[in-house]
């Protein structure tokens, strides 16, 4: 039996195997799924077994996965195309006999009402369409994602986005995440269960960038923008109009306070409080 992580060699997946690591899961135990070995090779010198693979090239998962697994699916990253990605290692762990298949969806499941998250339902009705033993981590955002262009904002003076004045999101550090999808994977008691992941406290956008002048020693303050100028600052920025429509919808479903709630799930699992977003400020800004 084995831990497998697809996309291991990703921003979330080698956090996984690290966390993994960490809590005396020998590095044998575990197997990486990468589309490089080459980028895996620091995981592979440290022991664990490196299987290339890809979602694209659904023969490469032959022989991967094997029964009694536990398996960890981390959703791709192109809007449009995750669903037969998913599909792919859906059917090789249905194939295999897994005994666990989890996956990185988004906060809400089957409520969330936004594009963003229409593969993400999908693939979960196709996990249960399976039958196969499933945890699913539902992920809310991911507070290092709206750090992308933190310079920018302090030298512009201004967090520009298009959620509304006081709306909340409840953000959490990538590695918090990464800490619950081993958890999952490595004790017992998570299967059948879809828990919804998010930071301990939701914060506005205001606060947010209070937060980001009081760190800087600059004035920055919150703009926001109607949908069709944000999708047109997205675009600006170097977005395909597509993707930019994608994001500018995600701000409007903050608006709605889609992504505002605190379950307390992330917490429980993890068995500590989340980082709080100002320690994620502080490092992006160091």
């Amino acid at each position: 039996m084995s831990i497998v992580v697809t996309g291991s060699t990703g921003s979330l997946g080698r956090l996984v195997i690290e966390e993994l690591l960490a809590a005396g899961v020998p590095a044998g135990e575990i197997k990486a799924v990468a589309r490089s070995k080459e980028k895996a090779a620091d995981l592979a010198e440290r022991g664990v077994e490196v299987v290339v693979a890809d979602y694209d090239r659904p023969e490469t998962f032959d022989g991967v996965l094997s029964a009694g697994d536990r398996v960890l699916l981390v959703s791709a990253t192109e809007a449009g195309r995750r669903i037969p990605q998913h599909q792919v290692v859906i059917d090789a762990a249905k194939a295999a006999g897994v005994a666990q298949l989890a996956y990185t969806g988004v906060f809400g499941g089957p409520d969330a009402d936004f594009v963003l998250a229409d593969d993400h339902r999908a693939t979960e009705q196709a996990i249960l369409d399976s039958g196969l033993p499933y945890t699913f981590l539902r992920n809310n955002w991911y507070t290092e994602i709206l750090l992308l262009g933190l310079d920018h904002a302090v030298d512009a003076g201004a967090v520009v986005n298009g959620v509304a004045p006081g709306s909340r999101i409840a953000t959490a550090a990538r590695a918090d995440y990464a800490a619950a999808a081993a958890v999952v994977l490595r004790t017992d008691g998570h299967l059948g269960q879809a828990y919804e992941l998010s930071g301990d406290t939701a914060w506005a956008f205001d606060e947010f960038a209070a937060e980001v002048a009081a760190q800087a020693g600059k004035p920055v303050v919150h703009t926001t923008l109607g949908h069709e100028d944000n999708h047109a600052r997205l675009v600006a920025i170097g977005l395909p109009a597509d993707y930019a429509e994608v994001l500018a919808d995600v701000d409007d479903a903050i608006s709605r306070g889609a992504l505002a709630g605190t379950p307390g799930d992330l917490a429980r699992l993890i068995g500590r409080p989340t980082t709080p977003i100002a320690d994620t400020i502080r490092a992006a800004l160091n």
